[in-house]
């Protein structure tokens, strides 16, 4: 019926409509003439291309049916809201973010009002040029950087972007009079945080900040502008804390012109903390331990307190500290790179994530493990001669010497722990001679009921499990077998165990308490207006020591104040229980004198305690008194005020 103009001389014939050999078109005469031989330049297409050329089409045409009825059918709510959005437009209301009391009620974060310049990308001129000039303007009235507002716009993914932040009075001012000028650009309302006393509870509160990309993505409900919690409580408790997002709806016409007014959604406060931290416990630790560094000429240090009844947290303090409120309010790059360039390193929260050789304070909890194991009776006595000597099992002219502070001579538990004897843990520990030993894998087992070498499950983010050292651990990791030696020096907390403050604090609150392990808890309620959601305290375990086990070591531990090695508190408004330590660091200063680590752990009252305190120091010199009084000064001034 109809010609095909791609068809072949045979296919044509084979319809029937041959062509005459005198039905020449003029244009064929000439170009043939102008070839200048016999051959021809037109060449038909063979069957097989006018085949492709057909299926091509065919396949062109159903890719595009599919695709309409994809978007018409499947995606069409997808579209339609697309279409929506590019109409529909929004402006964040930011939500009251909620606030934070000590356990009287002491309020210790407060909002401010802040102001950011938010531009939707969506409403800025589509020409590049047009573009850059409205952005130069932009960075010209606030005098920002036009480079760093241009690299911002082309990475953001939002259609969002931040142009300027916690406006200064007079860049608030400036932009309520101009911004009309820049279409799609708005002052953002929000809050900043004001901590009271930064740097004393920056590492428990933690700060806010702005919200970055990265975070952004995981967080599609929050704004650009908005600020979230980066650590501390302010991180864990983000999503009590920041309250529900409102919203000012508004109509836009093709010109980005506002055309109608679709109302707003109210913003949802968010909900308050009420912590077990103690202000004015934490300000005075603070304080000491400060005083502290300053006289014994170290830098870093930490503490922590906790209620054995509970395992609330009383006081967190790592020393040296940052001001949070920098963070808060938008941190300048010098001031930023003077905390980051500290070489003492003040981000780190000491108390929760550093890991430090125990050293003797280990000794009340191998002597829980050893009456649990039944291998002595608290009250026979070991002779205690200053040092015990171990051949070796291959050559015996080879004799390894394990010392003590000092000779005790003859100990039985309780003794042992009032003066710190290293020889009677070493033979109860290691075992020696007749007696039997823990040996180390009865030692890890219940330094771990203790909750060491694990986490804690503190409601503050970034804490460290520490290490408690075995024969498999030592294989792996450093390809070398154990000894007995290895097995003394765990049994005094040397070598490789390490431990946080927090995981001594709560070890020791279980001693306290008779034998109930608590997870430490920051928070203890969630107010919600006229509500209050009390947290529950939660045991990790209890009863894991015989009660008259946990007896025995706490009257060890009164001993040691009564005339043992903390007979310094002995004079305080309260009787108190205590465990002295020191940890060799491996470094010496010039006089040949070992730099420690020195600790002290108190318990008080004796009879119904009520504090557990836990401090450490680092590179304390050989030889220097440095935590006793601290305990002393804080745990007086706690009773007497």
């Amino acid at each position: 019926m109809f010609k095909n103009p791609f068809s072949n001389l045979e296919d044509n014939i084979s319809y029937g409509m041959k062509r005459s050999a005198h039905e020449l078109e003029p244009q064929e005469v000439l170009l043939d003439r102008m070839s200048g031989d016999d051959t021809q330049l037109e060449v038909p297409l063979s069957k097989w291309s006018t085949r492709a050329l057909y299926a091509g089409f065919v396949l062109l045409l159903l890719l595009f049916l599919f695709k309409t009825f994809e978007l018409q059918v499947f995606a069409s709510k997808e579209m339609q809201q697309r279409a929506q959005d590019n109409a529909i437009r929004s402006i964040p209301v930011g939500a009251e973010r909620g606030v934070v009391y000590d356990k009287i009620g002491k309020q210790l974060v407060f909002n401010r009002s802040s102001f950011d310049i938010v531009c939707d990308k969506r409403d800025l001129p589509s020409s590049s040029f047009q573009k850059a000039v409205f952005l130069r303007e932009l960075s010209d009235l606030f005098d920002l950087s036009f480079e760093d507002i241009r690299e911002d716009f082309d990475k953001t993914f939002s259609s969002n972007i931040l142009l300027a932040e916690n406006l200064s009075h007079d860049q608030l001012v400036i932009a309520e009079t101009r911004i009309q000028d820049f279409p799609g650009c708005h002052i953002q309302e929000n809050t900043i945080r004001e901590y009271v006393n930064g740097p004393s509870l920056a590492h428990v509160l933690g700060y806010t900040a702005k919200i970055s990309p990265y975070e952004l993505a995981q967080h599609p409900k929050y704004a650009i502008s908005d600020q979230i919690g980066k650590t501390g409580i302010e991180k864990t408790y983000e999503a009590f804390l920041r309250g529900e997002q409102g919203q000012i709806l508004f109509e836009k016409d093709a010109f980005g012109n506002i055309v109608n007014n679709k109302g707003e959604k109210e913003s949802v406060p968010g909900k308050s903390l009420q912590l077990w931290l103690d202000m004015e416990l934490q300000e005075k630790l603070t304080v000491e331990l400060q005083k502290a560094l300053i006289r014994v000429e170290a830098k870093k240090a930490a503490a922590v307190a906790i209620d054995p009844q509970t395992g609330g947290v009383l006081a967190l303090v790592s020393l040296p500290s940052f001001d949070n409120n920098l963070f808060s309010r938008g941190i300048s790059y010098q001031d930023y790179q003077g905390i980051i360039n500290n070489l003492e390193n003040p981000l780190f929260n000491r108390a929760i994530a550093g890991i430090y050789p125990a050293g003797s304070i280990i000794k009340p909890f191998i002597a829980t493990a050893v009456l649990q194991e039944e291998l002595i009776d608290p009250d026979q006595a070991l002779f205690t001669e200053g040092y015990i000597e171990i051949e070796n099992e291959y050559d015996p002219e080879i004799v390894y010497v394990f010392p003590d502070w000092k000779n005790h001579g003859w100990v039985d538990m309780r003794e042992a722990l009032a003066v710190s004897s290293n020889v009677y843990f070493y033979i109860v520990g290691g075992g020696f001679e007749n007696q039997e030993g823990l040996g180390p894998s009865r030692i890890k087992k219940y330094l771990s009921l203790f909750n060491w070498g694990s986490e804690t499950g503190i409601d503050i983010p970034g804490e460290s499990m520490g290490l408690i050292p075995d024969p498999a651990w030592k294989q792996e990791v450093k390809n070398e077998g154990w000894w007995d030696g290895d097995t003394y020096h765990l049994a005094i907390g040397q070598g490789d165990l390490l431990a946080t403050p927090l995981q001594v604090a709560v070890g020791f609150s279980a001693i306290a308490n008779g034998g109930t392990l608590y997870e430490p808890q920051v928070v203890k309620a969630i107010l919600d207006g006229e509500s209050k959601e009390e947290i529950e305290p939660a045991v990790v375990r209890k009863d894991f020591i015989d009660a008259e086990n946990i007896q025995v070591v706490r009257e060890g531990m009164r001993e040691a104040v009564k005339w043992g090695s903390a007979v310094r508190l002995n004079q305080l408004p309260v009787e108190v229980a205590a465990k002295t330590g020191t940890a060799q660091t491996g470094r010496k200063d010039r006089e040949g004198k070992d730099f420690l680590y020195t600790w002290t752990t108190i318990f008080a009252p004796y009879e119904n305690p009520e504090i557990v305190l836990t401090v450490v120091i680092e590179d304390v010199k050989e030889g220097t008194l440095a935590v006793l009084p601290i305990m002393q000064e804080v745990l007086g001034w706690y009773y007497r005020k």
